[in-house]
């Protein structure tokens, strides 16, 4: 069934003649560049990286780094959700207004480079959650070949690794601002916050981690497995020093563990369902 998939992706792509990626490093961008390089060629596909606060520094590097490795051209270009206020004030449509900003650079950059089409990497899951973000991409006809295949992270884990990609188990690591619950204002300082606690969180080995900001409480996600780990002391003290340095008061251990887009768990169902 998978390599079924994987040849529908093929013919995809193929039908698109050249294509744009918005390429964030995470595998699913990754595997698309590989895959539409292997079947357009290189001069016919570009990775695009939009690059802001909300966005790490280690995440930048890794990017440019596997992009070079698949021989792939790749573009970084700035992002401004900041100074967006309809971004700032962290409704549940945030990540919309994010992606209008990111596509509609990228439609500019396909149309200079003459690129057919802009493509991301959303998948056949991400059908099942709260992605205001699909919406901005209906809206300014952005292709999702992935999702068009049917392919599911899982198995694009399992093609990834089959082809070789470096980072085909590498832990999702979506935006910053995703660790805020809406109608929290998303802020720079903040945005540090979080990007210093999980980077100190991932350097004692918690790679599958999230630090949720809620004021002055941090909610820790690790999996379940780690729970013992990382409660045991001086392990917690440690942990506990350097995330309150940071400038939390409180810090907890969620005890439900990790779990992508769990702000999205207290919309109601209406909103999430459109």
């Amino acid at each position: 069934m998978t390599s079924k998939k994987l040849e529908h992706l093929k013919r995809i792509l193929t039908d698109m003649k050249s294509v744009l990626v918005a390429y964030s490093g995470g595998i699913d961008s990754t595997f698309l560049v590989k895959i539409a390089s292997d079947v357009l060629g290189p001069s016919k596909v570009l990775a695009v990286t939009g690059s802001s606060e909300t966005y790490t520094a280690e995440e930048a590097e890794s990017a440019a780094i596997i992009a070079q490795s698949l021989g792939a051209k790749q573009r970084v270009i700035e992002t401004n959700e900041l100074e967006n206020e309809l971004f700032v004030q962290n409704p549940p449509d945030r990540c919309y207004h994010c992606k209008m900003e990111l596509f509609t650079q990228l439609w500019n950059i396909a149309r200079e480079q003459n690129l057919a089409f802009v493509v991301d990497g959303a998948n056949a899951d991400d059908l099942r959650d709260f992605r205001p973000g699909l919406k901005a991409s209906e809206e300014l006809a952005v292709r999702h070949p992935l999702q068009e295949a049917e392919l599911t992270k899982e198995e694009i884990r399992l093609l990834a690794r089959e082809s070789g990609l470096p980072n085909w188990n590498k832990p999702s690591m979506p935006c910053l601002s995703s660790r805020f619950p809406y109608g929290h204002t998303i802020e720079p300082a903040k945005l540090r916050q979080v990007e210093e606690s999980e980077r100190f969180l991932q350097s004692l080995g918690f790679f599958e981690c999230r630090v949720r900001h809620h004021g002055d409480i941090a909610r820790i996600e690790v999996p379940q497995k780690n729970f013992a780990e990382i409660i045991s002391n001086p392990l917690c003290q440690k942990i506990t020093a350097k995330l309150k340095s940071l400038g939390f008061a409180y810090i907890t251990v969620d005890l439900q563990g990790f779990r992508s887009g769990s702000m999205n768990e207290v919309l109601a169902k209406e909103i999430i369902n459109g």
